[in-house]
C-alpha cells in the first residue's frame, strides 16, 4: 500500500495532495486523509478493525474496483459477526441491495434512502458517515467510487476525508441511529424525517455535531453558520458548491468589507452548472474585497470553512440545497490553532489555482454568460446534483 499511495500523491498537471496529518482537540484525535489512496486505507482500516458494529451512510456508492473493496469488507464484517448497516441513498448511489447480497445473507443490513419531495425540491442523504464500535468515525466530502480516491488530474475528484475519536462519536453515532429507524420504515413521511432533524440539538460543546435537512424551522447546520458570518472577521473557504441565498451572500460581502474572505472555489466539475452559480456571485464579492480562486488542477470535492477560530468540515457544501434541503452531516470545532492548521491546508491547494480578479471575471462576464451564471444558480438551488449534470448550459 506505500507503493500506490507514493504513486497516488501526483497527478499529471503536477498538483500534489497535501500531506496528511493529525491534530488532537478537545478531547478529541482528528486524522485529516487528503490522499484519495490513504482515505481509502482508513476508510478500510477502520471497517477491518470493527469489533461489534459498522454504520455506513453515503450519497454515491459505485460499483467499480472501490465499491466492491469496501462491499468486501463489509461482508467479511458481517461474517465475524459484527452488526453491519448501510444505508445508501436511492437515487446517488448505482449500488443496491443485489450488490450488497453476500453482506445481507451474512446477517448485514441494507437500507436506500428514498428521496421525498418538499415543498421547493427533492430531499436527498447527501451524508457521509462510517462509525465502527460507536468509538470511531469517518466523516468528510468523498463518496465511494474510484474517481474519489484516485491521482489528482481532470476526471479524479480532490476531497477530504477525516477519522476522529473523542466524545462527539456518541453523537454521531446517536444520529446515525435516527436515521437508521427512520428507514427502517417503509411509510415514513417527510414530516417524521424534519421533526428528528429539528429535534437534534447542536448543544454548546467547542467540537459540535450539526446536521442540516428539511426543516420548517432552519436546521443546527443552517442557523449555526449564519450566525457566525454575522459574527466573522476572517473567513477562508476551501468549497466545491458555492451558491449561498441572499442573506448569506450579504453576510459573506460584509465580511470581505470589514476583514478578509477568501474563497478557493471549483474551476473544474462533472457538473458545470455548479461552475456556472458560484461565478453568478463573483462580481459583488469582488467589489467588496474578496480574494476569489478557481481550483482546476482537479474536479474539486472538498468542504472545509474556517471562520475566525472555528474550522466546519464535514458533507455540506455552502449552497442552497446543503444549507436546507438534504440531509448533511459537520462538526463545528472552536480550536485557534486547528483554524490556522486548516488554512494552511487550504493555501495548499493554491499551486492547483487560478485567481480570479475584476478585471478578468468582468471580461468573461457578457451578457450571455451572465444569463447562464444565473440559470445555473437556480437549476443547483433547486434541482438535484444528479440531474443538474445533464442541465449545464454549455458551461
Amino acid at each position: 500500500m506505500a507503493d500506490v499511495r507514493q504513486n497516488r500523491q501526483t497527478g499529471e498537471g503536477g498538483f500534489r495532495d497535501p500531506p496528511g496529518f493529525v491534530v488532537e482537540s478537545h478531547g478529541h484525535v482528528i486524522a485529516f486523509h487528503p490522499s484519495g489512496a490513504e482515505r481509502l486505507a482508513a476508510l478500510l482500516a477502520l471497517i477491518d478493525g470493527a469489533q461489534t458494529s459498522l454504520g455506513l451512510s453515503f450519497y454515491i456508492f459505485a460499483r467499480d474496483a472501490s465499491g466492491v473493496l469496501v462491499r468486501d469488507a463489509l461482508t467479511a464484517a458481517a461474517l465475524r459477526g459484527v452488526r453491519v448497516s448501510v444505508i445508501l441513498d436511492g437515487f446517488g448511489a448505482e449500488a443496491d441491495a443485489d450488490f450488497f447480497a453476500e453482506m445481507i445473507a451474512a446477517g448485514g443490513r441494507f437500507a436506500s434512502f428514498l428521496g421525498r419531495w418538499s415543498r421547493r425540491a427533492l430531499i436527498r442523504n447527501h451524508q457521509k458517515i462510517v462509525i465502527a464500535d460507536g468509538k470511531h468515525a469517518m466523516l468528510g466530502g468523498f463518496n465511494v467510487a474510484d474517481d474519489y480516491f484516485a491521482v489528482p488530474g481532470p476526471e479524479s475528484w480532490t476531497d477530504l476525508g477525516f477519522t476522529i475519536t473523542g466524545p462527539v462519536v456518541e453523537r454521531i453515532t446517536a444520529w446515525f441511529a435516527e436515521l437508521e429507524s427512520w428507514t427502517a420504515n417503509d411509510k415514513a413521511q417527510l414530516l417524521a424525517l424534519s421533526r428528528r432533524v429539528r429535534a437534534f440539538k447542536p448543544g454548546a460543546e467547542p467540537v459540535r455535531l450539526l446536521i442540516g435537512g428539511p426543516s420548517r424551522r432552519l436546521s443546527g447546520w443552517a442557523r449555526t453558520i449564519s450566525a457566525d458570518l454575522e459574527r466573522a472577521r476572517r473567513v477562508d473557504m476551501l468549497m466545491a458548491y458555492f451558491a449561498p441565498g441572499r442573506r448569506l451572500r450579504k453576510r459573506l460581502r460584509k465580511v470581505a468589507s470589514r476583514g478578509r474572505l477568501r474563497l478557493l472555489l471549483a474551476g473544474r466539475s462533472d457538473n458545470g452548472a455548479t461552475i456556472g452559480a458560484a461565478r453568478a456571485l463573483y462580481t459583488g464579492l469582488l467589489r467588496c474585497g474578496a480574494h476569489i480562486a478557481e481550483f482546476d488542477a482537479a474536479k474539486l470535492h472538498s468542504k472545509v470553512i474556517v471562520l475566525d477560530d472555528v474550522t466546519y468540515i464535514g458533507s455540506a457544501n455552502l449552497d442552497m440545497r446543503s444549507l436546507y434541503v438534504n440531509l448533511e452531516i459537520m462538526l463545528r470545532i472552536e480550536d485557534a490553532a486547528l483554524a490556522q492548521r486548516m488554512r494552511a491546508f487550504i493555501a495548499a491547494h493554491q499551486p492547483g489555482a487560478q485567481q480570479i480578479t475584476a478585471k478578468a471575471h468582468a471580461a468573461r462576464a457578457s451578457w450571455l454568460n451572465r444569463a447562464r451564471w444565473w440559470a445555473s444558480w437556480f437549476l443547483v438551488s433547486v434541482v438535484d446534483y444528479t440531474v443538474t449534470r445533464r442541465l449545464n448550459l454549455g458551461l
